[in-house]
């Protein structure tokens, strides 16, 4: 039922790919049509995903009244967990007389904001899924000679729990998860999903007329945040280890600059021009304190302590009792400043704020007290 992954972990074990919540729908959409021209149960489908790998899904909790019938396909995320993992996905299909209606029930969410696949009010189920349905339903009409049309209800009974454990409040879907896929299939690469959910975010905030966009790494960055009573809680967007694609993707969807807002233990890794921050991709972190320090004029003795150092903060330590820490922020800010420019080709305006857990806000860029000013315009 389900296939492997070509792709490894770090112990070169393959990792077991899963089905998308879009799946899941399809084949609940399909079976309970089955179930309706058959008036029998069905036990399990099959169904074939955009990318072309065939399934066969067990079907459970079958319902049926006469012209409708209802039952669920239970979500398996492989082993790229996530919150949905283990939720039944029902479809509800019931006979009309023309067209195939496809809408969301309990537990899936409504879109209220622009920027998503879909448009405002309707249910969060994006536009891949639905042709899923579609194809589905189609297929068993033209083997039942049926030419009206059908009403399909897709819910998820645990979808609204399951919700406060998502991005979707801020990609504004309300009420509960969304419906999503476009192979079908869950492949165990968790990055690839941040990513794409940071892009999907930065499109809602500019199709809210953001032409200015604020980034953070993770939950430091949104919380020091709020010591900047110009910038809503709401309008940061996290990147996570990301840069240079938050940075790619400002500059695809045309924003006038984007602000990185984050603690020095991730961000002093783009004043050397590393854009993923992720620790398995490189940890120069003390390499660069102590680079910069060196520029700084820092004792030799002290340089060599910074490089022993396990903590950020704990360097900060050491230059601060030297009397340079203005100095090595400085250096610290330009070298970033030129490596996000860099990044973009000076298409679009960049800056960072960078602090510390101990010390507070230790700089930021040139452009940082614009790009706040111009958002506020």
């Amino acid at each position: 039922m389900i296939c492997e992954s070509n792709g490894t972990n770090e112990q070169d074990r393959k990792l077991r790919s899963g089905y998308t919540t879009g799946t899941c729908a399809a084949a609940a959409s399909k079976a309970a049509a089955m179930m309706i021209f058959s008036q029998k149960p069905v036990n399990s489908v099959t169904i074939t995903t955009p990318n072309g790998i065939e399934l066969i899904l067990n079907i459970e909790d079958m319902k049926m009244t006469g012209t409708s019938a209802s039952c669920a396909v239970r979500k398996d995320g492989g082993d790229d967990i996530d919150a949905t993992h283990g939720a039944l996905i029902y479809s509800s299909v019931t006979l009309t007389e023309k067209d195939i209606n496809i809408d969301g029930g309990e537990g899936v969410g409504r879109v209220t904001k622009k920027g998503v696949d879909q448009p405002v009010g309707n249910a969060a189920i994006n536009r891949i899924p639905r042709k899923m349905i579609t194809e589905c339903i189609q297929e068993i009409s033209s083997q039942n000679r049926y030419t009206r049309g059908f009403a399909i209800v897709i819910s998820v009974p645990e979808g609204l729990e399951i919700s406060k454990r998502t991005f979707n409040s801020r990609l504004g879907i309300v009420g509960g998860i969304s419906i999503i896929g476009t192979s079908g299939i869950v492949e165990p690469m968790s990055e690839k999903a941040m990513i794409d959910t940071m892009r999907v975010e930065m499109k809602v905030h500019m199709g809210t007329g953001e032409e200015y966009l604020i980034a953070v790494p993770g939950n430091y960055g949104k919380d020091f945040l709020e010591t900047y009573p110009d910038i809503p809680d709401e309008s940061a967007i996290k990147c996570s280890n990301f840069i240079g694609e938050a940075l790619d993707s400002a500059l695809e969807f045309n924003a006038k600059g984007i602000l990185f807002v984050g603690n020095l233990g991730k961000l002093v890794k783009v004043a050397g021009g590393i854009m993923n921050t992720h620790s398995k991709y490189a940890d120069c972190r003390m390499e660069i304190l102590a680079s910069a320090s060196v520029t700084a004029g820092l004792d030799i003795r002290d340089i060599k302590k910074i490089l022993d150092c396990i903590t950020t903060d704990d360097a900060l330590d050491i230059i601060h009792a030297a009397g340079k820490m203005g100095d090595v922020c400085k250096i610290l800010s330009e070298k970033t400043a030129f490596h996000l420019d860099n990044r973009v080709r000076g298409k679009i305006e960049t800056a960072a704020i960078v602090f510390s857990s101990k010390y507070g806000k230790l700089f930021e860029t040139e452009n940082a007290k614009r790009i706040i000013k111009e958002r506020k315009v």
